[in-house]
């Protein structure tokens, strides 16, 4: 990753690891799970509206050609992963769900690998190990965690496919539109689908706690906005799987905010598995520019 990519995709873990906190007050808070995400998507994609209607924006619509790959994307991306994840977490214990969706770096490499023919040397592939044995270990750290599965792991493992997916086949049409552009068409896209759960939302809304709402608020115009925004334009300067490598971090921060925020006190197992998580960004980037570096020097 070049200095643009590494710090948009930092944004975006930042944002993203404040969701797990702000979902579970709103859960809490009186939403149950279909209506917090439709309610957190209908924001987003009101978001986007006002942003393509606002005076002096330069906002395009999609290519015909283009339109049946933007709404698969959307659905893939959106739908089946936010889908997944809702209820897949019915059935699967917290613990195995963390491990399935933080294998969605892996599956981003791999897919990276055969689509976009990004080849991550030995350093990345082995950064990718190590920073999967960090989400482990911050699995094993978390209290109530376990490893049995249930029928929803189906659901799970499809939504870190779909996640992955997402990732790599966004990336041609980023040479096309703009980040917030192609956001904004995966949003709405994604959204339509999401209608389902429209039966009893405003009762729902009604009977929200205040700080069940304002999370709703936030979980619409932060993570599901603006941090895809901030996440299509790292990967329009990186490649997928570097770029997706970030993800790593996530739990890092979601353990911090969960700690200030729901005062979750993290393990110290959890502490040292961020720890590693992280380090194995660090070190993964640290040497492919090394190595990067010293080709450039050898082909000159």
């Amino acid at each position: 990753m070049n200095r643009k990519a590494f710090i948009m995709a930092f944004i975006t873990i930042i944002i993203w690891g404040s969701t797990f906190a702000a979902i579970r007050a709103s859960l809490h808070g009186g939403y149950s799970s279909g209506h917090l995400v439709l309610t957190r998507f209908l924001i987003a994609s009101a978001v986007f509206i006002l942003y393509a209607v606002w005076p002096g924006t330069k906002f395009r619509l999609p290519a015909k050609k283009d339109l049946l790959k933007i709404l698969l994307l959307g659905w893939i991306g959106i739908s089946v992963y936010h889908s997944g994840i809702t209820f897949g977490e019915q059935t699967v214990p917290a613990g195995t769900t963390a491990m399935f969706v933080a294998s969605a770096p892996i599956f981003t490499a791999i897919i990276a690998a055969i689509v976009l023919k990004e080849r991550p040397s030995l350093y990345g592939w082995t950064g990718l190990g190590v920073g999967f044995f960090g989400i482990f270990l911050i699995t094993l750290g978390t209290p109530g965690s376990s490893f049995g599965v249930s029928a929803g792991a189906l659901l799970i493992i499809i939504a870190s496919i779909a996640t992955s997916i997402f990732f790599v086949f966004q990336k041609p049409l980023l040479t096309k539109y703009r980040p917030v552009e192609l956001t904004a068409y995966f949003t709405w896209a994604g959204t339509f689908p999401f209608f389902v759960f429209s039966p009893g939302l405003f009762e729902s809304i009604q009977g929200a706690t205040l700080e069940a709402n304002l999370s709703a608020i936030y979980v619409g115009i932060f993570p599901a906005a603006i941090a895809y925004v901030t996440w299509a334009i790292a990967l329009s300067a990186g490649e997928a799987g570097a770029v997706t490598s970030m993800m790593y971090i996530e739990p890092a921060f979601a353990i911090l905010v969960a700690w200030v925020w729901l005062h979750e006190l993290p393990s110290l197992l959890s502490v040292a598995g961020g720890i590693i998580a992280i380090a194995s960004v660090i070190l993964v980037n640290a040497f492919e520019r090394r190595r990067r570096l010293k080709e450039k020097k050898l082909s000159h």
